[in-house]
């Protein structure tokens, strides 16, 4: 069975960090792309972050660029966001989402996998 299972979310002041973790089971995601959306109340789903896990290939929201990181773990079945210097934009119930691809897919729809989603939350 193929699951997503997102934590790490929580409270965090402004300029604060948080890591995300999203881990992986029933398959392996050496040929998928990874991607976390986030959504906030009574805004649309924005794809934040984007990994190509066939070639490390990343891609960031113009919003979170220089702010946030994805990455892999060294047990492969998992991948995080780093997100640093944390502003009140960026509270949102934030998803990890899979597809098998060679390439990076923007479009939520794309996605076949999601996880059920964690809270991040700003304030001082």
């Amino acid at each position: 069975q193929v699951q997503l299972v997102e934590s790490g979310g929580g409270l965090v002041q402004p300029g604060g960090s948080l890591r995300l973790s999203c881990v992986a089971s029933g398959f392996t995601l050496d040929t998928y792309v990874i991607a976390w959306f986030r959504q906030a109340p009574g805004k649309e789903r924005e794809g934040v972050s984007f990994l190509s896990l066939i070639d490390g290939e990343t891609s960031y929201a113009d919003s979170v660029k220089g702010r946030f990181t994805v990455s892999r773990g060294n047990g492969k079945n998992t991948i995080y966001l780093q997100m640093n210097n944390l502003k009140p934009e960026d509270p949102a119930v934030y998803y990890c989402a899979a597809v098998f691809s060679s390439f990076i897919q923007f479009p939520d729809w794309a996605y076949d996998y999601w996880g059920q989603g964690t809270q991040v939350t700003v304030s001082a």
